[in-house]
C-alpha cells in the first residue's frame, strides 16, 4: 500500500521499463519534464540543460547497471526523485556498461540541509545490493515509491515477515548493511589481504566531495568505508557534501599515515591535512576503486618521495569544528589563511619587478608605465627590447603586488565566514591602501568584513531570499559595514600609527647613528616576514629613494640594509633545512626549503613564513639575530642600493657588491646555525604529542 502523501518522489515521477530514448541526453530530458509536469520544476529545458552540463562534466554511471544523474538548480521548486528501471539499458558513462537503474536528483539552489540530506542518504543505499534488486523486482511504481521512502526514511519501515528477515526494499535509512558511518572507524578484523604500514593496519584519512555535494560525496565515502573494514584499515573519512560536513578529529588527522583526496572540487580547509602524504583521484575513483585507493595510500605512507599536502604539518589548525577550536588557534588560522593566499601574488609579482629591473635598469621604475602603454613590440622605446620588456615585467609585477593588501585582507574574511565574507573583504583591503592604512588596516578591514558576513550568513533569512544572500545581500551590507569603519573612523589613526613608526625610523637615521638603524632596519624586516613591521621598514627605506643622489646616498643605504635582510630569514632556512640539518626539519618543509632559495635570492621574506608558522619560538629569534648581524654590517660597509625590490637579480644596481655578498652571507650563516642549535637544544612538543596529551 502506498503512502499517497506527496513527497520526495511520487508515482508521477516514476518510469518502469517505459522507452525514455535511446541515449542519456533523451532519458535526462524525458525526466526533466516529469518534474517540470509535477510543479517539481518551472522550466523543464532549464532543468535538463542543468543535469547535462552536471552529465558532460563527468559521467554519473556507476557499476553495477545504475545512473545517477543529479542537478541543482534555480528552477526547481522542491527538491526531488524521479526513478526510471530502463530496458534496454542507456549508456551512462560506466565502464562496465549501460545503466538499467537510475534516479535523477533535483534540488533547489538553495536547498536546505534536511532536504540534500535525504537525497543523500539515497544514494548511499544505491551501494546495498539488496536495495538494487528490490528495485529491478518492484512491480508498479507504487513499489518503488514504497522502496524509496523507506529507504530515506519518508515511510514507516514495512513489517518483517515471520522468519525476521526484512521485507523487499526494507533499509535503515542510512548506510548500507555493515557500512561504517563517516568518521567511523573500520570495524572487526580484514575480510580479504589486509593493508599494512610498518607490519601493522594502516591509518588512513579520506576526504570526498563532487561538484553537488549531494550523491557521489556520500557514495565515495560509504564504498571507501566498505573497503577499508574488508582490508582491515584504521580508517575515517569526511564527506564534504552540500548540507556541510563534520571534520575529522584532529588526533586522527595526526596520527594518519595517509591522505585521500577523491574530489571533483577544493579541499575544504586542506591546510588541516598539511605534511601528510595524500593519494588524489576524482570523487568516481573512490566509488569504483576504493580498494586500489587504501592500497595507494599505504604505498604513499612508505614512500619517503610521495606528493605530501601542502604547507607545514604543525602549521595546520587544531580542530574545525567551531567551539572546540579555542579563540587563540581561530585567530591564528584566519590570519594565516590570509597570508597563504597573499603569498603567490608576492612570489609572482616579487619575481616580476627583478625581472623587470635586470632588463630595463634600475631606474625602470620611473618610466614602466610610459614604455609599457606607449609602446609595442612593434614601436621599441629609446631603450630598446630590453627595456621595454623590462618595463611589461614590471608594470605587471606591480599590478601583482598591488593586490598584496585586498588579497590579506579578503582571505582573512574568507578564513572567517567562508566564501560569502571574500568579497567584502576584498573590498575593505582597497579601502585600506586607499586611506594609507596599508597592512594593520587591511588585517582589520579582513576581521570585520569576515565577522559582518558570517554575522549575515547565520541569519535565518526567508526562503525566496537566501539565494540572494551569499551573491548579492551579504556581499553588500558587509562591505559597507567594514569598508564603511575603515573610512569614517578607523583608516586615519591607523595610518597614523604607520606614519609614526615611519618617522622615527627618520630621526634616527638624520642623526647618523646608521649602523645602529641597520640593526632596527635588520630586526623588523625579520620580526614579521612579510608583515605589518616588515612593511613599515620596507615603506620606509622605499619612501626616501627617491631623494639619494652622490651627495645624499644615506637613502641607498637605508634601501640596501632593508633588502639585504629581508634576504636573510628565507635563505637561511633554505640552507637549515636543505643543507645544514635536513633531519631536523620534516619533509613538508624540506620541501618549502627548496623553494625558499629563490624566494629568498628575490628578496621575498615570505618564503619563510611556512617555518615561522611550524615553530615561531624558534624561528623568528634566529631570523631576527641574523637580519641584526646583516643590517649591522650592510651600514658599516655603506652598502647601497639604487633598486627598491629584486634582490640578487638588481645585483647591477648595488654597490659595492662585494659588501652586499658579505652581509648577506654572514646573516644567513648566523641565522641558520642559531635556528638549528635552536631546534636541537631546545623542545617543544610535536603536534601529534600535543593532541595526544
Amino acid at each position: 500500500m502506498t503512502n499517497d502523501t506527496p513527497g520526495t518522489i511520487t508515482a508521477e515521477l516514476v518510469s518502469l521499463d517505459e522507452d525514455l530514448g535511446p541515449d542519456a541526453r533523451s532519458v535526462l530530458r524525458a525526466l526533466s519534464r516529469r518534474f517540470a509536469a509535477e510543479g517539481r520544476a518551472t522550466d523543464a529545458d532549464a532543468l535538463f540543460e542543468a543535469a547535462w552540463a552536471r552529465e558532460e562534466k563527468d559521467a554519473t554511471g556507476l557499476p553495477g547497471g545504475i545512473a545517477i544523474p543529479h542537478a541543482k538548480s534555480a528552477v526547481v521548486t522542491r527538491a526531488s526523485l524521479a526513478f526510471a528501471r530502463l530496458r534496454p539499458g542507456v549508456d551512462f558513462g560506466a565502464e562496465d556498461g549501460p545503466a538499467d537503474i537510475l534516479f535523477m536528483i533535483a534540488a533547489p539552489d538553495t536547498a536546505a540541509e534536511e532536504h540534500l540530506a535525504v537525497l543523500s542518504s539515497l544514494a548511499r543505499r544505491l551501494m546495498d545490493d539488496e536495495f538494487t534488486a528490490a528495485l529491478r523486482a518492484a512491480n508498479d511504481a507504487g513499489d518503488v515509491v514504497r522502496i524509496v521512502r523507506e529507504a530515506i526514511g519518508e515511510a514507516p519501515p514495512a513489517e518483517h515477515d515471520a522468519s525476521g528477515a526484512a521485507g523487499p526494499g526494507e533499509a535503515t535509512a542510512g548506510l548500507p548493511d555493515g557500512a561504517a558511518g563517516p568518521g567511523d572507524g573500520a570495524a572487526e578484523g580484514p575480510g580479504g589481504d589486509a593493508i599494512l604500514v610498518d607490519g601493522r593496519p594502516a591509518r588512513i584519512i579520506a576526504v570526498t566531495a563532487c561538484a553537488t555535494g549531494i550523491a557521489h560525496t556520500y557514495m565515495a565515502a560509504d564504498a571507501l568505508t566498505a573497503a577499508a573494514r574488508e582490508a582491515g584499515v584504521d580508517f575515517r573519512v569526511e564527506p564534504q557534501g552540500s548540507s556541510g560536513y563534520a571534520a575529522i578529529d584532529p588526533q586522527a588527522i595526526a596520527e594518519a599515515d595517509a591522505v585521500v583526496f577523491a574530489v571533483d572540487v577544493d579541499v575544504r580547509e586542506a591546510q588541516r591535512f598539511a605534511g601528510k602524504p595524500v593519494v588524489r583521484r576524482p570523487v568516481k575513483a573512490g566509488i569504483e576503486q576504493p580498494r586500489a585507493l587504501l592500497e595507494l595510500a599505504a604505498r604513499a605512507a612508505r614512500d619517503p618521495a610521495a606528493e605530501r599536502v601542502p604547507g607545514a604539518a604543525e602549521a595546520a589548525p587544531d580542530a574545525t569544528a567551531g567551539s572546540t577550536e579555542s579563540l587563540g588557534a581561530r585567530i591564528q588560522r584566519v590570519l594565516l589563511t590570509g597570508v597563504s593566499y597573499m603569498i603567490p601574488f608576492v612570489a609572482g609579482g616579487g619575481l616580476l619587478i627583478a625581472l623587470g629591473f635586470l632588463l630595463g635598469g634600475f631606474r625602470i621604475d620611473e618610466v614602466a608605465d610610459t614604455v609599457a602603454l606607449e609602446n609595442s613590440l612593434w614601436n621599441l622605446p629609446d631603450g630598446g627590447l630590453a627595456q621595454y620588456l623590462g618595463a611589461v615585467a614590471f608594470t605587471i609585477g606591480g599590478l601583482s603586488m598591488g593586490f598584496l593588501v585586498p588579497a590579506l585582507a579578503g582571505y582573512i574574511a574568507f578564513g572567517i565566514a567562508d566564501r560569502p565574507g571574500i568579497a567584502p573583504g576584498f573590498v575593505a583591503g582597497a579601502v585600506a591602501v586607499f586611506t594609507s592604512a596599508g597592512f594593520i588596516g587591511g588585517i582589520v578591514g579582513g576581521v570585520l568584513a569576515g565577522l559582518a558576513a558570517l554575522w549575515l550568513g547565520s541569519l535565518n533569512a526567508p526562503r525566496w531570499l537566501r539565494g540572494l544572500m551569499p551573491v548579492a545581500i551579504i556581499p553588500l551590507l558587509a562591505s559597507i559595514f567594514a569598508s564603511g569603519l575603515l573610512l569614517l573612523f578607523l583608516g586615519a589613526p591607523i595610518a597614523g600609527l604607520m606614519n609614526l613608526m615611519t618617522d622615527g625610523l627618520n630621526n634616527l637615521a638624520a642623526s647618523g647613528l646608521l649602523p645602529l638603524v641597520g640593526v632596527i632596519l635588520g630586526l623588523m624586516m625579520c620580526f614579521d616576514l612579510g608583515g605589518p613591521v616588515n612593511k613599515v621598514a620596507y615603506a620606509f627605506a622605499v619612501a626616501g629613494l627617491g631623494a639619494g643622489s652622490a651627495d645624499n646616498p644615506v637613502p641607498y643605504y637605508i634601501m640596501a640594509a632593508v633588502m639585504i635582510s629581508g634576504m636573510v630569514p628565507p635563505l637561511a632556512l633554505a640552507f637549515a633545512s636543505t643543507v645544514l640539518d635536513r633531519r631536523g626539519f620534516s619533509a613538508a618543509e624540506r620541501e618549502n626549503g627548496k623553494a625558499a632559495w629563490l624566494l629568498g635570492l628575490s628578496f621575498i621574506s615570505e618564503g619563510a613564513i611556512p617555518f615561522a608558522a611550524a615553530d615561531p619560538l624558534r624561528v623568528i629569534p634566529a631570523s631576527m639575530l641574523g637580519g641584526a648581524v646583516t643590517g649591522f654590517l650592510s651600514m658599516l660597509f655603506q652598502v647601497g642600493s639604487q633598486a627598491p625590490h629584486g634582490g640578487l637579480f638588481v645585483f647591477f644596481a648595488i654597490n659595492p657588491l662585494w659588501g652586499f655578498a658579505i652581509a648577506l652571507v654572514a646573516g644567513v650563516l648566523v641565522s641558520g646555525f642559531a635556528v638549528v642549535a635552536l631546534k636541537r637544544f631546545t623542545r617543544t612538543p610535536s603536534r601529534a604529542e600535543a593532541v595526544a596529551a
